[in-house]
């Protein structure tokens, strides 16, 4: 899988796998990003190079260890990226899928016969438990973590040793580790896959199913980039 260096095209890891434009986004990159190099458009829109590649190459290659990225004054860089992830998540891809999936309910229970019940507010049950352990860990982290992590920064102290300390009156766990929730999500798509029954209305049941499928990837490469890039800074 290719490596991508300032020299590289910023167009060519968008032709790799689109879904990093979700990623680039965050930086303040849109679609018409045109044919510059990553150099040329990191300096453009005041992006630093070094973290951006950090950012991409984790991100799209499971092979990829980031060696730039080590100096505590990439933390808050980190910071802002995951905040911006954390919304993206809260404010556009979980209601995508609230959308498709309260669509598709309301069809299905006009359309349902009452030889072919469907078990479909059972997985929506299920949707719901994931939704909610999402949100948790986003204000735990908006509202708690990232805070503390800026404070100290700002404050030039070592930070507190990750899962040991309380702010604000509340119990810190650790903010990194979400493969429990990344299992929950794949274990809601195998039960579309493989024990969903009864569904009539295929066209939404694809759209809910994709856009759980475009939140299972997004999540798991991320945890990469929180695995590979924060937890190391906040451990230095």
């Amino acid at each position: 899988m290719a490596v991508y260096t300032k020299e590289s095209k910023i167009n060519e890891p968008i032709f790799e796998d689109p879904s990093i434009m979700a990623v680039i986004n965050r930086f303040g990159l849109y679609l018409g990003v045109g044919d510059k190099s990553i150099g040329e458009s990191c300096e453009k829109h005041g992006i630093d190079t070094d973290f951006f590649l950090a950012i991409i190459n984790t991100y799209l290659n499971p092979d990829y260890l980031p060696e730039k990225i080590i100096d505590k004054r990439y933390l808050g860089l980190m910071v802002d990226y995951l905040e911006k992830t954390d919304k993206y998540y809260k404010d556009i891809q979980l209601p995508n899928i609230d959308r498709h999936f309260n669509l598709l309910l309301r069809n299905e229970s006009e359309s349902i016969s009452a030889e072919s019940q469907s078990n479909l507010e059972l997985l929506n049950k299920f949707y719901a438990e994931v939704k909610d352990e999402m949100n948790h860990n986003i204000t735990t982290e908006t509202e708690f973590w990232f805070p503390l992590i800026r404070h100290n920064c700002q404050e030039a102290k070592k930070l507190i040793r990750i899962g040991e300390g309380e702010f604000k009156g509340v119990r810190l766990e650790l903010p990194f580790d979400h493969s429990g929730l990344e299992d929950k999500i794949r274990d809601l798509i195998s039960f579309f896959v493989i024990h969903l029954k009864g569904v009539k209305n295929h066209n939404l049941l694809m759209a809910v199913v994709s856009a759980i499928f475009v939140l299972e990837k997004d999540i798991k490469q991320n945890n990469r980039i929180r695995n590979r890039i924060f937890r190391p800074l906040c451990e230095n």
